[in-house]
């Protein structure tokens, strides 16, 4: 059976197994026969292979300037090769152009790495070797970054790929790189204008078009420009870059299941394929401006000082029409009645096709918009203080914005709908005509709102993430023939705070007080289809709309009141490394051996309701409540590369490692009130108090090369998880969060359940990579390439099952048992071409609720393949130039979320493909 095997019929996407990703190790390992009598040294250093990739020349070298998609690869190599840890990386092809829309999707295809999908199909956030991406951190030029979401896991889609000039993700850690997380840690770089040996300049233009093969096709347009000089006889440099993004989603089709069931039908007990569901059409429109900026200075060779700035702000507005239905429903007040079930057909005790009667539909029209801002600067001054002794200062800024708004509009049909339906298909038939104005109504159709009558609801949710770090550090060149090579130690200082606010309002019919107010659709009112239900709905603007159809009114709820809260964290880290530069016997050894210690203190404020004051709406906060903690760790690393010879090196690491908690999680946010069963306080919340994941980690590598143009790897690790967050009832003493009017209870001591500190348990993998050149193999193969990687993990973690309120156990967040990816590429005078493949098995990952809050979801695994050709003009007055055609998500691969079965889907949402085609032009 193809463990890889394509995940819906009629897909044509090419594919990718174990076998293949064994096959093409095997091949690179065949090329080492015959590529073993290459003339090329074996001791070549960092620095000239670093130059071959870019095409630059050092005194006395002659290097072969390699361009486009084998400069990228080269460039990547050559860094992971001689990093003291074990890392992976991406180089840009070339100045102001990477080969992905995005970042996190060339991020997804490297080993042990994958992303999850946004609700718009792309890829935002990374899992590094099956780890949730809370467990990893993103850094720009070394320094931590904020995030714009509720946790710390940064949306790599803030940063536009086109700005940086590479990506390096480090697997063990480096006791220099601070901010590190348990899983691993990326970071992000710009470049640095006097590392270039001239002045360089590169515009590129991409038209697309998105949504082929849907109802409504999108389009947008990317821009980018970049440039770079030098100037006062190379004392100093700069660079900046610019990059827009602007386009219109095609419509996008949504089905939520809300599960099957079972009901009465001629006396008999039987099972039907839909209790209800929600069908939407979204339509997508985003605008997302970059910029980054670099002024260096180098008056001499003892001292420089750069200034690198960073900004994006990135607007998304998502449009949404639709019904949900309940169908199977046993509800019974003054707006609805049970649905029952008539007209069925029965296979034994399962109906396969019916209707349900009584259906009182919601009709959806709604608007999300959401409005994030990045902002970075950071100072770095470099002085060598004698022949030995190097200095550094570094200071940094980095902040992050979110602002939304968020409408809801509820509308109905005049009188009950009688609803049709069979099983495993989403057409469903109806007796009302729910684009007819004459028929459907703007009101409460469920009176969800009572007395206060909730015809719509609105949100305007906002985040505010800031970091201020300054660091400082020395080095020092040991003499030679001693086994440490390089002394560096130093102090980082980091103060981080995240703040998040909701408020939240009723949207009732304006002028009117009755339960059942009602008001037409405004004029000129629309229709189309409700995701791909056979179902056409009446559209309006919810926006346009608003203040003349609707009054807002501010709700007051526990749980909008726990929405709110403030999470501070100091962090102080030392850091001292040792470099290796020896040998231990007869192989020769390089490395690090190094520490860091870091003491974290933090606090978080935060609403604590007492929901005894008042049922529901009523209940009111007592009061803002602050808690928080301090704990040390000591965190040794040790990175060994044993050169076998030949350019082939076994690396080993072994580390202590932390994560700390997910800030939401952190918040001192809580609502509690006194059980009269149990006769006792009992609340839920966050916990302020809780301590960071901890872990031990080995890993070991083989790795194989060929100068920089190939190499080959295998690699195993093992982290064991000493300790994990999880959700728990706990013996808790309230009084600190009771006032003089909370109930007076015989004892102050309940149960408060939330995170805490819990057993851990183990995660492990193993890794196959290579990168190949197929004229190693053979020349007639000249031009031809391939990049492949699959990975293997496995856990004994086994949690409580909180994913959409499953029962049990559940695995490790983010855990994808295999992850795979595949590039063949073709690149020879001018030309070019790759097809990519990058694939994930199921998996738990995390959503966001239209409460705002954070969900675990099972996703299922999935598979996207990518194209690209393109053509850059030699020679001639229009050399430099080049012609681009990029195809995305050519087999139309869903969006698939469900509840722990895969036949109980809860949402499937269809992207279509998309084609960009574009113009580069470098100088």
């Amino acid at each position: 059976m193809n463990l890889f095997a394509n995940q819906r019929s009629g897909s044509r996407a090419f594919a990718l197994s174990p076998v293949a990703a064994g096959c093409a190790v095997f091949m690179a390992l065949a090329g080492q026969a015959a590529y073993a009598q290459d003339n090329t040294s074996a001791g070549t250093t960092a620095n000239t292979e670093a130059a071959a990739a870019t095409g630059a020349t050092n005194s006395g070298v002659t290097t072969v300037k390699v361009t486009g998609i084998r400069r990228g690869i080269e460039a990547a190599i050559s860094v992971k090769k001689n990093n003291d840890s074990i890392v992976e990386a991406i180089s840009a092809e070339d100045i102001g152009k990477l080969p992905d829309q995005s970042i996190a999707e060339s991020i997804s295809r490297l080993p042990g790495l994958t992303a999850q999908r946004d609700i718009h199909g792309n890829a935002s956030v990374i899992s590094i070797r099956g780890m949730s991406p809370d467990f990893s951190t993103g850094l720009l030029n070394g320094r931590e970054q904020v995030s714009t979401g509720d946790s710390r896991s940064i949306e790599f889609d803030q940063y536009p790929g086109e700005l940086l000039s590479g990506v390096v993700i480090y697997k063990t850690p480096d006791a220099n790189l601070v901010g590190q997380g348990l899983s691993g840690t990326v970071d992000l770089q710009t470049v640095r204008p006097l590392d270039f040996s001239k002045r360089t300049m590169a515009v590129n233009y991409r038209r697309e078009k998105s949504g082929l093969g849907m109802d409504k096709k999108g389009h947008g347009n990317r821009f980018t420009f970049s440039y770079i000089d030098q100037f006062a006889d190379r004392q100093v440099g700069i660079a900046f870059g610019f990059a827009r993004l602007q386009g219109v989603g095609g419509d996008t089709s949504r089905f939520e299941s809300w599960g099957n069931g079972t009901t009465t039908y001629q006396g008999r007990t039987v099972n039907v394929p839909y209790n209800g569901f929600n069908a939407f059409t979204e339509t997508y429109s985003q605008e997302r401006n970059g910029f980054m900026g670099v002024v260096q200075y180098r008056p001499s060779k003892t001292f420089s000082s750069t200034v690198d700035l960073f900004y994006s702000k990135y607007d998304r507005n998502t449009r949404n029409r639709g019904i949900q239905m309940p169908l199977n429903d046993t509800t019974s007040n003054a707006y609805d009645q049970p649905g029952q079930l008539i007209n069925a057909t029965l296979s034994g005790n399962n109906v396969t096709s019916g209707s349900f009667n009584n259906v009182r539909a919601v009709l959806r029209n709604d608007v999300e918009a959401w409005s994030d801002t990045t902002k970075s600067i950071g100072w770095n001054n470099k002085l060598k203080l004698d022949q030995d002794w190097t200095a550094s200062l570094d200071l940094s800024f980095n902040s992050a914005e979110r602002s939304g708004i968020n409408i809801e509009t509820y509308g109905s049909g005049t009188s009950f709908d009688t609803v049709g339906f069979t099983a495993g298909s989403r057409n469903f038939t109806t007796q009302l005509n729910y684009a007819d104005p004459n028929t459907v109504r703007l009101t409460d159709p469920q009176g969800w709102g009572g007395a206060d009558i909730q015809a719509g609801y609105v949100k305007f949710p906002h985040v505010y993430d800031k970091l201020n770090a300054v660091r400082f550090d020395v080095s020092r060149d040991l003499p030679d023939g001693w086994f440490f090579s390089k002394l560096s130690a130093g102090v980082n200082k980091s103060n981080r705070s995240k703040t998040r606010e909701y408020t939240e309002n009723l949207a009732s019919i304006k002028g009117t007080t009755s339960p059942f107010a009602s008001a037409p659709y405004p004029s000129g009112s629309g229709s189309g289809m409700a995701g791909d239900t056979g179902i056409n709905v009446i559209t309006f603007d919810p926006v346009a709309s608003l203040n003349d159809v609707y009054t807002l009114r501010g709700k007051q709820h526990p749980d909008i009141f726990n929405k709110d809260w403030i999470v501070s964290e100091d962090v102080s880290t030392a850091f001292a490394k040792l470099g290796i530069d020896s040998q231990l016997g007869a192989i020769p050894v390089r490395g690090a051996l190094g520490a860091q210690l870091v003491h974290t203190k933090q606090d978080s404020t935060a609403y604590s309701v007492d929901t005894n004051g008042g049922s529901g709406d009523t209940s009111r906060p007592t009061g803002s409540f602050k808690d928080g903690t301090s704990y040390n760790d000591f965190l040794p690393s040790l990175n060994l590369i044993g050169d076998l010879g030949s350019q082939q090196s076994l690396r080993f690491s072994l580390s202590k490692i932390m994560a700390r908690p997910t800030l939401n999680d952190m918040r001192a946010s809580s609502s509690f009130g006194y059980d009269t069963t149990r006769q006792q306080f009992s609340g839920s919340g966050g916990n302020p108090k809780l301590k960071p994941f901890r872990a031990k980690a080995i890993d070991v590598s083989y790795e194989k090369y060929w100068d920089s143009k190939a190499y080959v790897s295998a690699a195993v690790f093992y982290k064991k998880l000493d300790t994990y967050i999880v959700n728990a009832g706990q013996t808790y003493d309230f009084t600190p969060r009771l006032l003089p009017t909370s109930f007076q209870a015989p004892t102050n001591i309940g149960i408060y359940t939330s995170p805490v500190n819990g057993s851990g348990g183990n995660l492990k993998g193993v890794e196959l990579a290579a990168s190949l050149p197929l004229n190693l193999v053979t020349r007639y193969l000249d031009g031809f390439g391939v990049v492949v990687n699959g990975s293997q993990n496995s856990s004994a973690v086994s949690l409580p099952n909180t994913a959409n309120g499953g029962s049990g156990t559940m695995d490790l967040p983010g855990l994808s048992k295999r992850v795979a990816s595949l590039t063949v590429y073709y690149e020879k005078n001018g030309f070019s071409a790759r097809a990519a493949e990058r694939y994930r098995s199921d998996f738990i990952g995390e959503v966001a609720t239209n409460t705002g809050d954070r969900e675990l979801t099972y996703i299922q695994g999935e598979k996207v393949v990518d194209l690209q050709f393109g053509y850059e003009i030699q020679d001639g007055p229009a050399k430099g130039l080049s012609l681009l055609v990029q195809m995305n998500n050519v087999n139309d691969s869903h969006f698939i979320r469900y509840r722990q079965t895969k036949d109980n889907v809860i949402e499937d949402r269809r992207f279509g493909r998309s084609v960009m085609v574009g113009l580069n032009y470098k100088l």
